[in-house]
């Protein structure tokens, strides 16, 4: 009994000694920073975030390597890293010849909340940027940063130049941005831009109107499958049917004809588009367009048959 009773002794004085162990050991661990990305990744454990880079591997990366794969590497291990310095040399990542760069740039500073998104920091530099500065290729890449940045602030920024900017390459940009910030504007610039006269930009609004979730004007995206542009004709057959736009039925069939429609690509889009309407008022033209010259449209036709 006595030997029952040690045991029982030493066994609770062994899980006492563990837990408070335990409690010193947690006690005396490194804590977060409890500013910038702090804030970012509050409740989110350490392990869990890439904190390896050091802030002078993260200077040397940007300032001396252009190699993306370096960068991206640097960047993505220095996730959680307190840097301030190292904000104005990944800044100007914003503004580099490569887009993949620019991207890992702008999803890096995005966790910085001081230094980046304050009055006067890069955040205020980009509007200016987009605004103001001379170079189109640069106000375009400006518009690139605020939607990677991904803060709804910059969506009347972008959506005015989506409308203004005297540049194609800009005005496509902003489109592409309003698309990361799932805005179609504050005054409908979005459903405005597919009517631009610049084909580019045509595209872009039109891959933004099928991804944002608040676009509502499908009827500017049916007045483009009388484009003059084949490409645009294409793209807007391929986002009706995914609108499932049935009022644009009759718009759809015409481009699946041979007679009236002389992109292929275009009629075999159309043909994939009424399938993913499922309108059966499309049956006839569809089995007219399995004798297409094109196996891509007869093929097109023969998918949409079987969802009618």
């Amino acid at each position: 009994m006595k030997k029952r009773t040690l045991s029982y002794l030493l066994l609770a004085g062994l899980t006492l000694g563990a837990g408070l162990g335990a409690y010193h050991a947690q006690a005396e661990a490194p804590k977060p920073p409890t500013r910038g990305t702090g804030t970012v990744y509050k409740g989110i454990r350490d392990d869990q975030i890439e904190q390896l880079t050091t802030p002078d591997r993260i200077k040397s990366v940007v300032t001396r390597s252009g190699a993306p794969s370096a960068i991206w590497q640097a960047l993505e291990h220095g996730e959680k890293v307190e840097c301030l310095d190292c904000i104005p040399a990944v800044e100007k990542l914003l503004y580099d010849g490569n887009a993949k760069n620019r991207e890992i740039a702008a999803w890096w500073l995005r966790r910085r909340i001081f230094g980046v998104f304050g009055k006067g920091e890069v955040y205020s530099r980009a509007v200016e940027t987009l605004q103001s500065h001379s170079d189109a290729t640069t106000r375009a890449r400006a518009a690139e940063a605020l939607g990677e940045f991904l803060d709804s602030a910059g969506v009347p920024h972008v959506a005015q130049s989506l409308v203004s900017d005297r540049e194609p390459v800009v005005r496509a940009a902003a489109a592409r941005a309003l698309d990361r910030l799932n805005s179609p504007g504050p005054g409908g610039e979005l459903a405005k831009a597919l009517g631009d006269s610049d084909e580019s930009v045509r595209l872009s609004a039109l891959g933004a109107a099928t991804h944002v979730h608040g676009f509502t004007d499908i009827a500017s995206v049916a007045r483009l499958a009388y484009d003059a542009s084949a490409v645009v004709r294409r793209h807007a057959a391929g986002a009706l049917g995914q609108m499932k736009a049935r009022d644009s039925v009759t718009a759809l069939i015409g481009l699946t004809s041979a007679d009236s429609e002389s992109d292929a690509k275009t009629r075999a889009s159309a043909a994939h588009a009424l399938g993913l309407i499922g309108d059966a008022s499309a049956r006839d033209a569809l089995m007219a367009a399995m004798s297409d010259p094109d196996s891509f449209v007869r093929d097109a036709a023969r998918i949409a048959l079987r969802r009618l």
